[in-house]
């Protein structure tokens, strides 16, 4: 895919990171990886040195952990593979940053579909699991849970990761 738009979807660890990796590189297209985590403690500075190896030197990294929309649109362009990981992490600094979650969702999703390039979202599905107990947390599952099916209307294709196996829920499974 050289052009369009994929989300694709994952429980922790589920291996949809590495998936949407693959498939911006697959695409032989410029490289940008579009970060929204922070590294606000040891074992998130872990995870971050981590997906940085696993990428090498290939991917070039912008640092979006809240003007996403701005920085997706700034780094789309035709014959470059931007990925966004995680819209999951980006809804959560919002949410603790007290933003107006229902307009910067739209405006991220309304881009979805309307960028020149190839545009690869990566996000946690967090709906499978038992309802929080507090109303934080059912407040950030709801908000993503929206955010999601938006995305995904949006989206070309919509990928299921599990267990490192990819499951076309949108499209063509490349």
């Amino acid at each position: 895919m050289k052009a369009g738009s994929v989300l694709v979807l994952g429980g922790a660890r589920s291996g949809k990171s590495a998936h949407a990796e693959a498939l911006a590189a697959a695409s032989g297209l410029e490289r940008v990886y579009v970060a929204t985590a922070e590294p606000r403690d040891a074992e998130m500075g872990e995870r971050i040195a981590h997906h940085r190896a696993r990428r090498g030197a290939l991917w070039r990294t912008v640092e979006a952990p809240d003007a996403l929309e701005q920085a997706v649109a700034a780094e789309a362009a035709p014959g470059r593979a931007v990925l966004v990981d995680c819209l999951t992490l980006w809804l959560s600094n919002l949410l603790l940053a007290g933003a107006d979650l229902e307009s910067r969702c739209r405006a991220l999703s309304g881009l979805v579909g309307r960028l020149p390039g190839l545009l690869v979202l990566v996000s946690n599905e967090v709906g499978l699991g038992i309802v929080p107990e507090n109303a934080l947390a059912r407040r950030f599952r709801d908000a993503q849970g929206r955010l999601n099916q938006d995305v995904a209307a949006r989206a070309d294709r919509v990928v299921f990761v599990a267990a490192g196996l990819p499951l076309s829920l949108k499209g063509p499974c490349e």
